[in-house]
């Protein structure tokens, strides 16, 4: 490469005053190198890693715990919009026609990625968005919000927005909204009632069957977490037994991850989730007689 020493070094001084460390070392075979630092330098992707990566962050969005699919979520919300179109359709087809063994999300709680880092986006930068929704009951809509927070509840994801046609403030469930836009029209942030988004989409779940369970698992934790802790939160209590903690719209997907857990368990609330439970074992258990 037809580069001076003099131009090498200064370019080597300006990473280091970025932040990013530089390993120099004189002598035959010694020259510059880029060592592990705390700040994450600039990354060059090929178009197969670019893509590779999109559907990876798509299916922890969709599948993993919740500290990891928030991250995800970061992740995708920038790296999305500077992705070429044909790379953006690429990982869509990949994402959208492959499926993973083991318990997943039903059609109906998968969230759209391009939906998802809409809304993202939207509360980050305090943009106004629009899109298609469709309520409980089946009626479609057109909305324009103000997004304010994204709320995840167990295998969900709701907007928590200013709705500016109705005046007043609303949850969404991300997973019933199609078509999202950002509208490129700033505005100022607004108080979300109580000061706490969770709560208020608690409160719009109150009229929804959306259950909240725990179970006291005889395992130690870590083998808990491996089974359920990409979909539930697991508390070690000691060496022998860990707590698990969730909410699922159906108590059959927390009876059958709870099976997943292959141990004893007690302690189970609520009492839908101890009976239906009960029933499972007792059906599944083999017959005295022959």
């Amino acid at each position: 490469m037809d580069i001076s020493l003099r131009t090498l070094r200064r370019d080597g001084d300006r990473l280091r005053d970025l932040g990013y460390p530089v390993q120099a070392e004189r002598g035959v075979g010694g020259g510059y190198q880029l060592a592990a630092g705390a700040a994450l330098p600039p990354l060059v992707l090929d178009d197969q890693e670019a893509v590779a990566l999109v559907v990876g962050l798509q299916s922890a969005v969709n599948q993993s715990d919740s500290v990891l699919a928030e991250a995800s979520l970061r992740a995708l919300s920038k790296v999305i919009p500077v992705l070429p179109g044909n790379l953006r359709k690429q990982a869509q087809a990949l994402a959208s026609s492959t499926v993973g063994l083991g318990p997943e999300r039903t059609s109906e709680q998968l969230v759209d990625p391009q939906v998802l880092v809409v809304f993202a986006q939207g509360c980050r930068d305090l943009e106004r968005v629009a899109f298609d929704y469709v309520d409980a009951r089946g009626n479609e809509t057109s909305r324009r919000v103000e997004p304010a927070k994204l709320v995840r509840v167990g295998q969900r994801y709701y907007l928590v927005a200013y709705d500016l046609d109705r005046q007043d403030w609303r949850s969404f469930r991300v997973d019933r909204a199609a078509n999202a836009s950002a509208r490129g029209l700033r505005f100022a942030a607004r108080s979300i009632p109580g000061n706490d988004a969770a709560a208020f989409v608690r409160a719009g779940l109150q009229g929804e069957r959306t259950y909240e369970f725990s179970a006291l698992v005889h395992a130690p934790a870590q083998q808990v977490d491996a089974a359920v802790g990409r979909w539930f939160k697991v508390q070690a209590n000691d060496g022998e037994t860990c707590t698990v903690y969730g909410t699922s719209d159906d108590l059959r997907w927390a009876a059958f991850a709870l099976a997943l857990c292959e141990a004893k368990v007690s302690d189970t609330h609520p009492s839908e989730l101890r009976n239906l439970v009960t029933a499972w074992s007792s059906n599944l258990s083999p017959s005295s007689k022959n």
